[in-house]
Protein backbone atom coordinates (compact mmCIF):
# COMPACT_ATOMS: atom_id res chain seq x y z
CA UNK A 1 0.00 0.00 0.00
CA UNK A 2 2.80 2.68 0.85
CA UNK A 3 4.85 1.66 -2.14
CA UNK A 4 1.58 2.16 -4.22
CA UNK A 5 0.80 5.16 -3.03
CA UNK A 6 4.58 7.12 -3.76
CA UNK A 7 3.93 5.52 -7.18
CA UNK A 8 0.76 7.37 -7.58
CA UNK A 9 1.82 10.65 -6.87
CA UNK A 10 5.80 10.10 -8.02
CA UNK A 11 5.64 7.87 -10.65
CA UNK A 12 8.73 6.49 -8.42
CA UNK A 13 10.44 3.30 -9.21
CA UNK A 14 10.80 0.17 -6.43
CA UNK A 15 13.87 0.59 -6.22
CA UNK A 16 14.26 4.25 -5.47
CA UNK A 17 11.15 4.37 -2.97
CA UNK A 18 12.85 1.53 -1.28
CA UNK A 19 16.74 3.02 -1.55
CA UNK A 20 15.12 6.61 -0.42
CA UNK A 21 12.39 5.75 2.04
CA UNK A 22 12.27 2.16 3.97
CA UNK A 23 15.95 1.48 3.86
CA UNK A 24 16.71 5.08 5.43
CA UNK A 25 13.37 4.10 8.21
CA UNK A 26 14.99 0.52 9.07
CA UNK A 27 18.23 1.94 9.74
CA UNK A 28 16.70 4.54 11.91
CA UNK A 29 14.25 2.03 13.73
CA UNK A 30 17.24 -0.44 14.49
CA UNK A 31 19.36 1.98 16.09
CA UNK A 32 16.48 3.66 18.13
CA UNK A 33 15.30 0.01 19.32
CA UNK A 34 19.51 -1.17 20.07
CA UNK A 35 20.16 1.88 21.86
CA UNK A 36 17.35 3.62 23.08
CA UNK A 37 18.58 2.08 26.60
CA UNK A 38 21.51 4.02 26.64
CA UNK A 39 20.72 7.22 25.20
CA UNK A 40 17.75 7.13 28.18
CA UNK A 41 20.08 6.41 31.26
CA UNK A 42 21.35 8.76 33.43
CA UNK A 43 24.64 9.92 32.88
CA UNK A 44 26.96 11.08 35.64
CA UNK A 45 29.17 13.90 35.15
CA UNK A 46 32.25 15.66 37.30
CA UNK A 47 31.09 17.32 40.53
CA UNK A 48 33.46 20.26 41.63
CA UNK A 49 35.13 21.20 44.62
CA UNK A 50 32.72 23.70 46.09
CA UNK A 51 30.20 21.02 45.95
CA UNK A 52 32.27 18.41 47.68
CA UNK A 53 30.60 16.03 48.62
CA UNK A 54 28.36 15.36 45.93
CA UNK A 55 26.14 13.29 43.35
CA UNK A 56 26.01 15.06 39.70
CA UNK A 57 24.32 13.55 37.08
CA UNK A 58 22.26 14.43 33.94
CA UNK A 59 18.70 12.84 33.64
CA UNK A 60 16.65 12.63 30.34
CA UNK A 61 13.06 13.25 30.11
CA UNK A 62 10.43 13.53 27.08
CA UNK A 63 9.32 16.52 26.49
CA UNK A 64 5.50 15.91 26.17
CA UNK A 65 3.28 16.10 23.24
CA UNK A 66 5.14 16.37 19.57
CA UNK A 67 4.08 17.93 16.52
CA UNK A 68 5.79 17.26 13.30
CA UNK A 69 5.18 19.14 10.00
CA UNK A 70 6.61 16.86 6.91
CA UNK A 71 7.12 17.74 3.57
CA UNK A 72 6.31 16.26 0.05
CA UNK A 73 9.20 15.22 -1.17
CA UNK A 74 10.29 11.54 0.92
CA UNK A 75 6.34 12.08 2.48
CA UNK A 76 7.38 8.81 4.44
CA UNK A 77 10.85 9.14 5.84
CA UNK A 78 10.37 13.20 6.21
CA UNK A 79 7.44 12.19 8.59
CA UNK A 80 8.73 8.73 10.41
CA UNK A 81 12.68 9.54 10.72
CA UNK A 82 11.73 12.46 13.62
CA UNK A 83 8.53 10.63 14.66
CA UNK A 84 10.87 7.75 15.59
CA UNK A 85 13.20 10.01 17.24
CA UNK A 86 10.75 11.83 19.49
CA UNK A 87 8.60 8.22 20.33
CA UNK A 88 12.65 6.85 21.32
CA UNK A 89 12.62 10.19 23.93
CA UNK A 90 9.40 8.83 25.43
CA UNK A 91 7.08 11.69 23.78
CA UNK A 92 3.92 11.21 21.96
CA UNK A 93 3.41 12.60 18.65
CA UNK A 94 1.12 13.67 16.07
CA UNK A 95 1.96 13.92 12.51
CA UNK A 96 0.68 16.52 10.16
CA UNK A 97 1.49 15.13 6.81
CA UNK A 98 2.29 17.46 3.73
CA UNK A 99 -1.39 17.19 1.21
CA UNK A 100 0.67 17.98 -2.02
CA UNK A 101 1.59 14.28 -2.10
CA UNK A 102 -2.11 13.32 -1.34
CA UNK A 103 -1.92 9.55 -2.14
CA UNK A 104 0.99 9.30 0.81
CA UNK A 105 -0.38 11.26 2.89
CA UNK A 106 -3.48 8.75 2.91
CA UNK A 107 -1.59 5.68 2.89
CA UNK A 108 0.23 6.96 6.47
CA UNK A 109 -2.51 7.99 7.98
CA UNK A 110 -4.35 4.35 7.53
CA UNK A 111 -1.72 2.49 8.17
CA UNK A 112 -0.81 4.68 11.30
CA UNK A 113 -4.11 4.59 12.41
CA UNK A 114 -4.91 0.93 12.16
CA UNK A 115 -1.63 -0.04 14.14
CA UNK A 116 -1.37 2.25 17.17
CA UNK A 117 -2.96 3.81 19.67
CA UNK A 118 -4.23 7.71 18.67
CA UNK A 119 -3.36 8.31 21.88
CA UNK A 120 0.87 7.46 21.37
CA UNK A 121 0.77 8.74 17.60
CA UNK A 122 -1.41 9.58 15.49
CA UNK A 123 -1.94 11.22 12.22
CA UNK A 124 -3.86 14.55 11.13
CA UNK A 125 -4.42 15.72 7.45
CA UNK A 126 -5.52 18.59 6.11
CA UNK A 127 -3.96 21.71 4.11
CA UNK A 128 -2.69 24.97 5.62
CA UNK A 129 -6.24 25.95 7.63
CA UNK A 130 -5.36 22.74 9.55
CA UNK A 131 -1.95 23.39 9.60
CA UNK A 132 -2.32 27.14 11.03
CA UNK A 133 -4.64 26.07 13.79
CA UNK A 134 -2.02 23.26 14.72
CA UNK A 135 1.16 25.65 15.19
CA UNK A 136 -0.96 27.95 17.47
CA UNK A 137 -1.91 25.01 19.72
CA UNK A 138 0.58 24.28 22.79
CA UNK A 139 2.79 21.71 21.84
CA UNK A 140 6.01 20.94 24.25
CA UNK A 141 7.61 20.50 20.55
CA UNK A 142 7.36 21.30 16.74
CA UNK A 143 9.19 19.88 14.23
CA UNK A 144 9.02 21.05 10.60
CA UNK A 145 10.34 20.21 8.04
CA UNK A 146 9.76 22.68 4.59
CA UNK A 147 10.60 25.88 2.74
CA UNK A 148 12.48 28.48 4.69
CA UNK A 149 9.31 31.18 3.83
CA UNK A 150 7.21 28.54 5.80
CA UNK A 151 9.57 27.82 8.63
CA UNK A 152 9.40 31.63 9.42
CA UNK A 153 5.74 31.15 9.96
CA UNK A 154 5.84 27.91 11.97
CA UNK A 155 8.68 29.60 14.16
CA UNK A 156 6.43 32.82 14.96
CA UNK A 157 3.52 31.13 15.73
CA UNK A 158 5.81 28.77 18.19
CA UNK A 159 6.59 31.68 19.45
CA UNK A 160 3.77 32.33 21.04
CA UNK A 161 3.51 29.63 23.35
CA UNK A 162 7.47 29.70 23.84
CA UNK A 163 7.59 26.28 22.24
CA UNK A 164 11.00 24.97 21.38
CA UNK A 165 11.13 24.07 17.69
CA UNK A 166 13.51 22.38 15.09
CA UNK A 167 13.31 23.79 11.47
CA UNK A 168 14.52 21.74 8.73
CA UNK A 169 14.35 23.88 5.47
CA UNK A 170 16.78 23.74 2.61
CA UNK A 171 18.58 26.08 0.11
CA UNK A 172 20.80 26.79 -2.73
CA UNK A 173 23.47 23.27 -2.00
CA UNK A 174 26.26 23.70 -4.48
CA UNK A 175 29.05 21.46 -5.64
CA UNK A 176 32.63 22.17 -6.36
CA UNK A 177 34.91 20.61 -9.55
CA UNK A 178 38.37 21.36 -8.92
CA UNK A 179 40.92 21.02 -11.47
CA UNK A 180 42.22 17.91 -10.18
CA UNK A 181 39.29 15.89 -9.74
CA UNK A 182 38.49 12.37 -10.39
CA UNK A 183 36.31 14.04 -12.89
CA UNK A 184 34.43 10.55 -14.23
CA UNK A 185 33.54 9.82 -10.69
CA UNK A 186 32.88 12.98 -9.67
CA UNK A 187 30.15 13.23 -12.41
CA UNK A 188 28.88 9.78 -11.61
CA UNK A 189 27.87 10.81 -8.26
CA UNK A 190 27.01 14.35 -9.44
CA UNK A 191 24.12 13.19 -11.67
CA UNK A 192 23.21 10.48 -9.47
CA UNK A 193 22.34 13.16 -6.39
CA UNK A 194 20.63 15.73 -8.12
CA UNK A 195 18.10 13.56 -10.39
CA UNK A 196 17.03 11.27 -7.30
CA UNK A 197 13.78 11.69 -6.60
CA UNK A 198 13.70 14.17 -9.81
CA UNK A 199 15.77 16.24 -7.83
CA UNK A 200 13.03 16.96 -4.93
CA UNK A 201 15.17 16.48 -2.47
CA UNK A 202 16.63 18.99 0.02
CA UNK A 203 19.97 18.24 -0.36
CA UNK A 204 20.78 17.83 -3.53
CA UNK A 205 22.95 19.74 -5.54
CA UNK A 206 21.11 22.73 -6.82
CA UNK A 207 24.12 23.86 -8.93
CA UNK A 208 27.73 23.15 -9.67
CA UNK A 209 30.73 25.34 -10.47
CA UNK A 210 33.55 23.34 -12.16
CA UNK A 211 37.18 24.83 -12.86
CA UNK A 212 37.30 26.56 -16.41
CA UNK A 213 40.13 23.49 -17.85
CA UNK A 214 38.01 20.84 -16.95
CA UNK A 215 34.26 22.62 -18.82
CA UNK A 216 34.86 20.72 -22.12
CA UNK A 217 35.28 17.41 -21.11
CA UNK A 218 32.72 18.17 -18.09
CA UNK A 219 29.76 18.89 -20.41
CA UNK A 220 30.59 15.39 -22.45
CA UNK A 221 31.00 13.86 -19.51
CA UNK A 222 27.62 14.95 -17.87
CA UNK A 223 25.39 14.14 -20.87
CA UNK A 224 26.92 10.97 -21.87
CA UNK A 225 26.29 10.05 -18.05
CA UNK A 226 22.41 11.10 -17.99
CA UNK A 227 22.02 9.78 -21.76
CA UNK A 228 23.62 6.30 -19.81
CA UNK A 229 20.51 6.38 -17.59
CA UNK A 230 18.24 6.11 -20.02
CA UNK A 231 15.28 9.20 -18.34
CA UNK A 232 13.00 9.91 -21.17
CA UNK A 233 9.45 11.14 -20.73
CA UNK A 234 8.52 8.34 -23.44
CA UNK A 235 9.83 5.59 -21.39
CA UNK A 236 8.04 6.73 -18.25
CA UNK A 237 11.50 5.71 -15.81
CA UNK A 238 12.19 8.24 -14.04
CA UNK A 239 10.13 10.10 -10.84
CA UNK A 240 7.43 12.86 -11.56
CA UNK A 241 7.62 16.50 -10.64
CA UNK A 242 4.80 16.31 -7.27
CA UNK A 243 1.93 18.72 -9.32
CA UNK A 244 1.26 20.39 -11.96
CA UNK A 245 2.39 24.16 -10.07
CA UNK A 246 5.66 22.82 -9.02
CA UNK A 247 6.52 21.85 -12.95
CA UNK A 248 5.23 25.36 -14.41
CA UNK A 249 7.66 26.58 -11.54
CA UNK A 250 10.47 24.78 -13.52
CA UNK A 251 9.45 25.52 -16.62
CA UNK A 252 8.88 29.56 -15.50
CA UNK A 253 12.65 28.92 -14.27
CA UNK A 254 14.07 28.27 -17.70
CA UNK A 255 12.80 31.29 -19.10
CA UNK A 256 15.90 33.25 -20.79
CA UNK A 257 18.84 30.76 -19.95
CA UNK A 258 20.84 28.55 -22.64
CA UNK A 259 19.13 25.05 -22.34
CA UNK A 260 22.42 23.03 -23.45
CA UNK A 261 21.08 19.18 -22.70
CA UNK A 262 17.25 18.33 -21.84
CA UNK A 263 14.64 20.50 -21.56
CA UNK A 264 11.47 18.59 -22.69
CA UNK A 265 8.49 18.77 -20.67
CA UNK A 266 5.07 17.86 -20.44
CA UNK A 267 3.57 20.04 -17.94
CA UNK A 268 -0.23 17.94 -17.29
CA UNK A 269 1.64 14.61 -16.96
CA UNK A 270 4.16 16.59 -13.99
CA UNK A 271 7.30 15.12 -16.58
CA UNK A 272 10.40 17.21 -16.35
CA UNK A 273 13.28 15.72 -18.73
CA UNK A 274 17.33 16.51 -16.91
CA UNK A 275 18.37 19.50 -18.58
CA UNK A 276 21.19 21.28 -18.11
CA UNK A 277 21.63 25.44 -18.27
CA UNK A 278 24.89 26.96 -18.95
CA UNK A 279 26.47 30.30 -17.26
CA UNK A 280 23.55 31.44 -15.98
CA UNK A 281 23.76 34.74 -13.92
CA UNK A 282 23.37 35.21 -10.38
CA UNK A 283 21.05 37.83 -10.42
CA UNK A 284 18.95 35.43 -12.50
CA UNK A 285 15.97 33.28 -10.70
CA UNK A 286 17.48 29.91 -11.16
CA UNK A 287 20.18 31.21 -9.29
CA UNK A 288 18.35 33.07 -6.73
CA UNK A 289 15.76 30.06 -5.67
CA UNK A 290 15.71 26.29 -4.20
CA UNK A 291 15.43 24.59 -7.94
CA UNK A 292 14.12 21.59 -6.14
CA UNK A 293 13.49 19.88 -9.51
CA UNK A 294 15.66 18.36 -12.69
CA UNK A 295 17.11 21.77 -13.71
CA UNK A 296 21.20 21.63 -13.19
CA UNK A 297 22.58 25.11 -13.86
CA UNK A 298 26.56 25.02 -14.96
CA UNK A 299 28.74 27.58 -14.22
CA UNK A 300 32.68 27.95 -14.67
CA UNK A 301 35.15 29.41 -12.57
CA UNK A 302 39.10 30.16 -13.03
CA UNK A 303 40.24 30.73 -9.49
CA UNK A 304 38.79 28.35 -6.13
CA UNK A 305 39.10 31.17 -3.92
CA UNK A 306 36.78 33.64 -5.60
CA UNK A 307 34.34 30.74 -5.82
CA UNK A 308 34.30 30.31 -2.41
CA UNK A 309 34.10 33.60 -1.89
CA UNK A 310 30.87 33.87 -4.18
CA UNK A 311 29.02 31.21 -2.95
CA UNK A 312 29.73 32.83 0.51
CA UNK A 313 27.84 35.96 -0.36
CA UNK A 314 24.72 33.65 -0.12
CA UNK A 315 22.67 31.95 2.55
CA UNK A 316 24.00 29.42 4.30
CA UNK A 317 23.23 26.21 2.34
CA UNK A 318 21.72 22.79 4.03
CA UNK A 319 24.25 21.06 2.21
CA UNK A 320 28.05 21.50 0.18
CA UNK A 321 29.77 19.33 -2.00
CA UNK A 322 33.55 19.41 -2.81
CA UNK A 323 35.14 17.14 -5.66
CA UNK A 324 38.61 17.28 -5.30
CA UNK A 325 42.22 15.70 -4.50
CA UNK A 326 43.77 18.56 -3.54
CA UNK A 327 43.80 19.16 0.96
CA UNK A 328 44.50 22.26 0.48
CA UNK A 329 41.13 22.88 -1.35
CA UNK A 330 39.42 20.83 1.05
CA UNK A 331 40.88 22.71 4.37
CA UNK A 332 39.75 25.60 2.66
CA UNK A 333 36.10 24.70 1.68
CA UNK A 334 35.34 23.04 5.14
CA UNK A 335 37.04 25.63 7.62
CA UNK A 336 35.98 28.83 5.44
CA UNK A 337 32.41 27.93 4.44
CA UNK A 338 29.47 27.62 6.51
CA UNK A 339 26.88 24.81 5.95
CA UNK A 340 24.26 22.52 7.37
CA UNK A 341 26.37 19.03 6.42
CA UNK A 342 28.49 17.59 3.61
CA UNK A 343 30.50 15.75 1.24
CA UNK A 344 34.09 15.48 -0.03
CA UNK A 345 33.96 13.59 -3.16
CA UNK A 346 30.75 12.27 -2.55
CA UNK A 347 26.84 13.95 -2.75
CA UNK A 348 23.85 13.48 -0.21
CA UNK A 349 25.07 9.89 1.57
CA UNK A 350 26.02 11.92 5.12
CA UNK A 351 22.43 11.55 6.05
CA UNK A 352 22.67 7.50 6.27
CA UNK A 353 25.31 7.90 8.82
CA UNK A 354 23.42 7.70 12.26
CA UNK A 355 26.13 9.04 14.03
CA UNK A 356 26.29 12.48 12.27
CA UNK A 357 23.58 15.32 12.99
CA UNK A 358 21.65 16.39 10.04
CA UNK A 359 20.35 19.69 10.38
CA UNK A 360 20.95 22.92 8.67
CA UNK A 361 22.66 26.54 10.02
CA UNK A 362 21.24 30.70 9.38
CA UNK A 363 18.26 30.29 7.04
CA UNK A 364 18.61 26.63 5.74
CA UNK A 365 17.37 25.18 9.10
CA UNK A 366 17.51 25.37 13.17
CA UNK A 367 18.33 22.27 15.16
CA UNK A 368 19.27 18.64 14.04
CA UNK A 369 18.11 15.02 13.81
CA UNK A 370 18.87 11.33 13.59
CA UNK A 371 20.50 9.30 15.60
CA UNK A 372 21.22 10.27 18.75
CA UNK A 373 20.50 14.13 17.89
CA UNK A 374 17.20 12.83 17.00
CA UNK A 375 16.80 11.82 20.37
CA UNK A 376 18.32 14.91 21.87
CA UNK A 377 15.88 16.63 19.84
CA UNK A 378 12.97 15.71 21.67
CA UNK A 379 14.83 15.44 25.07
CA UNK A 380 14.71 17.83 27.89
CA UNK A 381 18.45 16.82 29.88
CA UNK A 382 17.10 17.59 33.59
CA UNK A 383 20.59 18.28 35.48
CA UNK A 384 20.69 16.89 38.94
CA UNK A 385 23.05 17.94 41.94
CA UNK A 386 22.58 15.22 44.93
CA UNK A 387 24.02 15.64 48.18
CA UNK A 388 24.08 13.51 51.85
CA UNK A 389 23.24 15.35 55.19
CA UNK A 390 26.21 13.91 57.20
CA UNK A 391 28.62 16.77 55.96
CA UNK A 392 28.21 20.29 55.25
CA UNK A 393 30.76 23.01 55.12
CA UNK A 394 29.35 26.13 56.49
CA UNK A 395 31.30 28.81 54.54
CA UNK A 396 27.94 29.81 52.73
CA UNK A 397 25.79 30.33 55.49
CA UNK A 398 25.65 33.54 58.14
CA UNK A 399 27.26 35.39 59.82
CA UNK A 400 29.90 36.27 57.51
CA UNK A 401 33.15 37.08 57.97
CA UNK A 402 36.44 38.12 56.22
CA UNK A 403 37.90 34.74 57.05
CA UNK A 404 35.07 32.80 55.07
CA UNK A 405 35.42 35.67 52.34
CA UNK A 406 39.02 34.19 52.05
CA UNK A 407 38.11 30.89 52.21
CA UNK A 408 35.44 31.27 49.90
CA UNK A 409 37.82 33.11 46.98
CA UNK A 410 40.35 30.08 47.91
CA UNK A 411 37.74 27.20 46.71
CA UNK A 412 36.82 28.95 43.60
CA UNK A 413 40.75 29.67 42.92
CA UNK A 414 41.08 26.05 43.59
CA UNK A 415 37.94 24.26 41.79
CA UNK A 416 39.37 24.81 38.43
CA UNK A 417 42.21 22.09 39.08
CA UNK A 418 39.01 19.52 39.63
Amino acid sequence: MLSEAIYLDFNKLEFETYLTEFGFLYIEIDEAVIKFKKWSSKKSVSSSLINFPSKNYILPEPLGVTLIISAWNYPYQLALAPAIASLAAGNTVIIKPSEVAIHSSNALKKIISENFDANHLAVIEGGVEETTKLIHSKFDKIFFTGSTQVGKIVYKAAAENLIPVTLELGGKSPAILTEDCHLKRSIQRLVWGKFLNAGQTCVAPDYVLVHQSLKKDFLKGIEEKIKLRKYSIENQNFTKIVSVKHTQRLVNLLENQEVIFGGNYHIENRDFEPTLVLNPTWESPIMQEEIFGTVLPILFYENFNDAIQQIKTKEKPLAAYLFTENSKYKDQFLNEFSFGGGCVNEVIMHLVNGNFGFGGVGSSGIGAYHGYEGFKTFSHFKSILEKPTFFEIPLRYSAYSANKLIWIKRFVNWSKYF
